[in-house]
């Protein structure tokens, strides 16, 4: 579930949330429990993923491979976003930065490119790379904001997070999780706030929503910085 909220109310979601939620553990207490996310989304030549969210399909799907430092010695994970009516399902794998160009070529990463092989990650890499394949997806604009995280303290529950500073960079083409071009930024009226959940949406979450008379919107990062890039070629209303 996604908000558009300003800062002071972003400040009295927090509080409420820290209540319940613990700081994401690989957000740096020192920078304000931030940190960097990175996302090259791929689409085919006519933009078929991007028009779909912008004609609400209910049914629709996002390839992106994400990162989150520009090391080469971290990883880089392979993405599938589904989204079936109001259900969201993210399946990925992490692979070495060193196999980024041949999966963006069309291949497959071999094995050895697979950090903690097994099951789960070779159907998530069977998903993403049939996909692409099906739709001839390539690489379109890197996505790039600062997160606040914070997350339940035993398990995967719940998560909230706080994106800021929202901008993309056209793929350079060159295969490469390169950021150097020109940054496109996207108008926003205050922070992106996501509230995710497994099963049930908690009864906190509910009181925090009315005491906060935050109200859901739908905005979608990638779609954003896709039409801040390429308009008035994209006619994104």
């Amino acid at each position: 579930m996604k908000y558009v909220i300003c800062e002071s109310c972003a400040r009295q979601v927090r509080d409420f949330a820290r209540g319940y939620l613990d700081p994401d553990p690989h957000a740096d207490p020192t920078k304000g429990f931030e940190y960097a996310v990175h996302s090259l989304y791929l689409d085919s030549p006519s933009l078929t993923l991007c028009r779909a969210t912008m004609m609400g399909h209910k049914n629709r799907f996002k390839l992106r491979i994400r990162f989150y430092d520009d090391s080469p010695d971290s990883p880089a994970f392979l993405e599938v976003k589904r989204r079936v009516n109001d259900a969201v399902r993210k399946q990925r794998v992490a692979v070495r930065k060193s196999c980024i160009q041949r999966v963006l070529a069309g291949h497959w990463p071999g094995r050895p490119d697979v950090i903690d092989y097994g099951l789960r990650s070779h159907l998530a890499i069977q998903a993403f790379c049939n996909l692409r394949t099906m739709i001839q997806a390539q690489g379109q604009v890197v996505v790039s904001y600062m997160r606040e995280a914070y997350v339940s303290p035993h398990s995967n529950h719940v998560r909230v997070t706080f994106d800021r500073r929202l901008h993309g960079v056209a793929y350079g083409g060159d295969g490469t999780l390169r950021r150097d071009g020109v940054r496109a930024v996207p108008k926003m009226d205050g922070v992106i706030l996501e509230v995710k959940f497994t099963n049930r949406f908690p009864e906190w979450l509910s009181q925090m929503a009315q005491c906060t008379n935050i109200v859901r919107c739908s905005c979608a990062k990638y779609v954003k910085c896709m039409a801040a890039l390429r308009a008035p070629q994209m006619q994104l209303h």
